[in-house]
């Protein structure tokens, strides 16, 4: 690592550079991204999905959001990596301007970042856009394995006429974002771990849009570059590189086939009931498995639980599956699952996992467990987040209310039950569909959370509280909006023996009953 770190530190010399910003995603500016295409891991060793670095000649800063605050501290060798870690509300841009020099000269790889970060960087920095990651490995395509989407409510045809209604024949609509290629064409590509979507960028025109995978891109290119009419681009999608070639663009004000597959149809609703129904069969599943074996490690409940999935139809696991004991559950996203880790009386148990079906949509749900009797402490905690879980699941909703209001109702339940030394640490929920993380909507007491909640939305709610000396509770129902009401997808029960009633007040304790309670 310390080799590869004054590699960069020459190259910064050799650029003239003050800065390297250096990504954890790829062109496609995907989420989770593999760690072979990882850069910001190869140079940290700090594996979460999110979270960049940034190269300067005496330090290096690696920025990590409250769920990885603990994992980044384990993973990193802190002689050579500083972990910046971001407090719920804080920006990325705004701690690299209180880190780094006024004006500094900063590299950003043009093709792993987006357009509008690109031109928050410049507010502040005088950025160079490199054509080329000096960290990027070389590995090979993964091949194309695309299939027709199931269940998806509405044909191609139908989605397209809607999407390119008012849009002049010269002109065209730039989809970069994988999710959205996958939704507009209905298509879906399993074959890779963790995902449904095909990895596609697509140039929609009134009578012509045509999908490119990564095999394809320079002939997308050059069609790009070819387009004489308005390109109309999302800039918090499409990366800097991309953007360079078009001749004449225009930023959409809102995406519109983000908010398309953010609404989903009553057929869509309808697959994710029964995608739900087959993933708490899994969950149940592994529950008696916990409960009724013993010398089982974290590793052996994972491998039993994507076994489980599969057994229920699954195609795939949505994202890999988090097994924590105790105080490996403080880690909102452990993902070790060691076999060291052995389950014994009193141990608890975090499990947050999910699955793709036929539909290519992921499921999402987290239940805790605790092997034998719990302990006072556990019964609180796993109580004060369950309450907690009640109150947001029954907000008071309006055609005003956002996700930002379920969140602040959330933290102030938290706030007026306080444990000491836990803390919640993430956003509230998030949306849910081809990816397991997709916006809007959005549950946080971020800027994105602040829009209007509609019907068929679908999102989870999951609350939690962790400290690391100790083990961390969080309880995840996926939901939807449907007739002004939240509904669960997630029928799975919660666990009799770790609630302490005395801690519900009465209409907690009433809405309690909507679910089931071994």
């Amino acid at each position: 690592m310390s080799q590869l770190i004054e590699k960069v530190r020459k190259f910064l010399t050799d650029e003239n550079l003050d800065c390297l910003l250096v990504n954890s995603t790829n062109e496609f500016l995907v989420e989770y991204n593999s760690l072979i295409e990882n850069s910001r891991y190869h140079l940290t060793g700090f594996s979460g999905s999110t979270g960049d670095a940034v190269v300067t000649a005496d330090n290096v800063f690696l920025f990590v959001d409250g769920r990885y605050h603990i994992q980044a501290d384990m993973e990193v060798n802190h002689g050579l990596v500083t972990v910046v870690k971001l407090q719920s509300g804080e920006k990325v841009i705004d701690k690299m301007v209180q880190l780094l020099p006024e004006n500094a000269v900063i590299g950003v790889v043009a093709a792993k970042n987006s357009q509008a970060r690109v031109e928050l960087l410049k507010k502040n920095f005088d950025v160079r856009l490199l054509d080329k990651d000096p960290l990027a490995k070389p590995f090979e395509l993964p091949k194309d394995n695309i299939v027709d989407a199931e269940f998806f409510g509405k044909s191609f045809e139908e989605k397209l006429s809607c999407l390119t209604e008012q849009l002049s024949p010269d002109d065209a609509i730039l989809l970069t974002c994988a999710e959205d290629v996958s939704y507009l064409f209905n298509k879906r590509d399993f074959s890779e771990p963790y995902e449904s979507k095909i990895t596609a960028k697509a140039i929609v025109r009134k009578n012509d849009a045509r999908y490119f995978t990564r095999s394809r891109i320079p002939e997308f290119e050059q069609l790009l570059k070819s387009l004489q009419g308005t390109v109309f681009v999302d800039k918090k999608t499409i990366n800097a590189h991309d953007y360079s070639l078009i001749k004449n663009v225009s930023e959409m004000d809102k995406n519109p086939v983000q908010l398309m597959r953010s609404v989903k149809n009553d057929i869509e609703i309808e697959h994710y009931k029964e995608a739900f129904a087959k993933t708490d069969k899994a969950v149940r599943a592994i529950r008696d498995y916990i409960l009724n074996n013993q010398n089982i490690s974290e590793f052996d409940i994972a491998q039993k639980l994507e076994e489980e999935f599969i057994r229920y139809g699954a195609k795939g696991l949505s994202f890999k599956s988090i097994v924590a004991k105790d105080k490996n559950s403080a880690l909102a996203h452990y993902s070790k699952c060691s076999k060291d880790e052995i389950i014994k009386d009193g141990s608890l148990i975090l499990i947050d996992c999910g699955a793709y079906y036929e539909g290519g949509l992921a499921t999402d749900i987290t239940r805790v467990f605790v092997k034998g009797e719990p302990s006072d402490l556990q019964k609180k905690v796993y109580t004060t987040v369950l309450k907690v879980f009640l109150n947001a699941f029954n907000f008071p909703l309006t055609s005003e209310t956002c996700g930002f209001d379920i969140d602040a109702l959330a933290r102030r339940v938290i706030s007026e039950n306080p444990i000491d030394g836990f803390v919640f640490n993430h956003g509230l929920g998030h949306g849910i569909g081809i990816s397991v993380h997709e916006y809007p909507p959005n549950l946080s007491n971020s800027e994105l959370a602040k829009v209007k909640l509609q019907e068929n939305m679908c999102f989870t709610i999951e609350p939690g509280l962790y400290n690391q000396e100790y083990f961390g509770v969080r309880l995840e129902n996926s939901c939807y909006l449907k007739e002004g009401k939240i509904q669960s997808f997630v029928k799975m029960n919660y666990e009799k023996k770790l609630i302490d009633f005395s801690m519900l007040n009465e209409l907690e304790t009433e809405w309690l009953k909507e679910f089931e309670v071994l």
